[in-house]
């Protein structure tokens, strides 16, 4: 049986694919099965440094199996979809949504629960929940408009309209804009960056951006000071390194 979810380990990078690309990679539950199982194993795997989450074939995904939601899926519990992409978000290590061709509605909430967007020249991105009658309970609501502001979110969800890769970028939707011929290199070489810096670093960042995030400037100011994780346990080592050169 094909896996749904494929996952390859590079170096330290970790390469997750939505693997139905005969589907373009639509999302069902057995699908969001596979990619949870991955994410629960990540948590404890300090081999990993980054992870990428990209889509066999000719896309990122075309978005919620429109199939799977007229037939009525089993999942199982409520909110059960959203928690998934929760627990990938707070993986205490940087993770990456590489995108190309489709990213459409329910995959584009999955990659924004990614800490960045990284997309090929044929991404294309929107949010069609106003056109088939559907509301986001995957995240689209809350985080959306974080990524590029609650007016820009607004025009998107409420036109359906789809975005090219470099109005995404414009807009702040992804980080950046890459040749689809250098796309997989580029995002290699990205990730690479990642890992040369400290991944104790990584994973105390991320919980301090994420505990503050939306709050008031000075309450996060002063949550930054009091729950900071202060250095790590190869800090002498790298300043040292740093030091010699």
């Amino acid at each position: 049986m094909t896996e749904l979810v494929t996952r390859r380990d590079e170096d330290g990078i970790c390469w997750l694919t939505l693997n139905r690309p005969d589907k373009l990679n639509a999302l069902t539950v057995g699908m969001f099965k596979a990619l949870r199982g991955h994410v629960s194993d990540l948590r404890s795997d300090d081999s990993v440094g980054c992870v990428i989450l990209k889509g066999a074939g000719k896309c990122f995904s075309a978005g919620h199996d429109l199939a799977d939601i007229a037939s009525g899926e089993e999942v199982p519990s409520r909110g059960w979809h959203s928690e998934t992409l929760r627990l990938m978000e707070k993986l205490p290590k940087p993770v990456i949504a590489a995108v190309h061709g489709h990213c459409y509605t329910g995959a584009l909430e999955v990659a924004l629960a990614a800490d960045f967007i990284l997309a090929a020249q044929s991404a294309r991105f929107a949010d069609t929940h106003a056109k088939w009658a559907l509301t986001p309970i995957w995240g689209m609501s809350q985080r959306l408009p974080r990524r590029v502001g609650t007016a820009t979110a607004k025009r998107l969800m409420f036109t359906a309209e789809t975005v090219k890769a470099d109005e995404a970028l414009r807009i702040g939707l992804c980080e950046a804009v890459y040749p689809d011929d250098s796309f997989e290199a580029e995002l290699g070489a990205f990730a690479r960056r990642i890992l040369e810096n400290s991944a104790f670093s990584h994973a105390a960042n991320k919980r301090l951006l994420e505990a503050t995030d939306m709050d008031a400037l000075d309450a996060g100011l002063q949550w930054e000071i009091m729950e900071n994780e202060g250095v790590g346990p190869d800090m002498q080592d790298r300043i040292a390194a740093f030091t010699k050169k």
